[in-house]
């Protein structure tokens, strides 16, 4: 590719409001808090801004409401560059909110956190409709589940019909449709949504998740129409199921772990823009691990993106040697 890849997302804008605490307290009962932080977030603007600092143009289309928080999301993808010029303000109506408790240990930190939708769950198909005629033009289009599952059938329809390919990214956890995953070139869920996907197990034995219960999860999407399958498994890094291997690719592990919030959407976003530059998966998704790891080192969603440089530097700390590093040079 000689020009930077362009990425369509359609998502979420969430303000994440974040409690930091040693212990989360069980019911009833109260506990002192450590910090307080504000940030912006929401799974499609992460993975968009994530693309957009790994050097993708990027185009982002999603809905907040006419308050404070509306404003204050948008400023961090803007500044970024990010085209938000088709991301819709709609009056009267909350913008989505995060509320993220953070409990956070020595070395490590784990989050709870409850969404509260607000405009990203008013975004129509409608409104979207302006990008029918504009999709080939896209070399990926990224999709998640904080809006309208029409929004994101509709969107995903006009793809596979331009002969865009469509990454889902199945989160938060929902039952999907036939018709949306016929539509899937690329899934990325973890092992909770891949197993509630499909209403199969996904067991643990000595080796880890089972590899017989990861091959069924990923027939019985195969049979609906998805074309890959990607799992992502936390701390242990991804797999790509095949139908007859699983290939893993290893987390990369930091010295100590900040805040994990926005973890899946950065190797999201990373993993989009990796593909459409021409990696193979295999190297896509360690592109992906590296940009995540940092992202994991640092406080917040939106802050603790990562810019392409910064994982260029990290993969050349670790020395990683699974491709030339200037088949990257497309995105500077």
């Amino acid at each position: 590719m000689q020009r930077k890849p362009r990425i369509f997302v359609v998502g979420s804008f969430v303000m994440d409001v974040i409690a930091t605490t040693e212990r989360v307290p069980p019911s009833g009962q109260t506990v002192y808090g450590k910090e307080f932080h504000m940030a912006p977030g929401g799974k499609g603007a992460n993975q968009a801004l994530q693309c957009a600092r790994l050097g993708a143009d990027v185009t982002m289309m999603g809905c907040v409401g006419d308050d404070l928080f509306g404003e204050m999301l948008l400023e961090t993808p803007r500044a970024a560059g990010v085209d938000i010029s088709r991301v819709v303000v709609h009056k009267g109506v909350t913008s989505g909110v995060g509320h993220v408790t953070l409990e956070v240990t020595e070395h490590t930190a784990q989050n709870r956190i409850v969404v509260i939708p607000g405009a990203n769950r008013t975004l129509t198909v409608d409104e979207v409709a302006w990008v029918k005629e504009e999709i080939g033009t896209y070399d990926m289009v990224l999709l998640q589940l904080e809006v309208p599952l029409e929004v994101n059938r509709a969107v995903a329809r006009w793809a596979k019909e331009a002969g865009v390919p469509v990454m889902l990214n199945p989160a938060p956890a929902t039952e999907l449709d036939d018709e949306l995953l016929s539509l899937v070139t690329y899934l990325t869920p973890n092992e909770q949504e891949a197993s509630m996907e499909t209403h199969l197990p996904l067991g643990t034995d000595e080796q880890g998740l089972k590899k017989d219960d990861l091959q069924k999860i990923a027939a019985a999407l195969w049979s609906k129409g998805v074309e890959n399958v990607i799992i992502t498994l936390g701390g242990s890094g991804s797999a790509v199921v095949g139908a007859d291997s699983i290939r893993y690719i290893p987390c990369v592990r930091m010295p100590h772990v900040a805040d994990p919030t926005a973890a899946g959407d950065s190797f999201v976003g990373a993993l989009s823009v990796g593909l459409s530059v021409g990696l193979t998966q295999e190297q896509a998704l360690a592109f992906a691990s590296h940009t995540a790891a940092i992202t994991v080192s640092r406080m917040g969603a939106m802050p603790s993106l990562p810019t392409l440089e910064e994982v260029l530097a990290l993969m050349r700390e670790r020395d990683y040697q699974g491709f030339d590093l200037s088949l990257l040079d497309v995105l500077k």
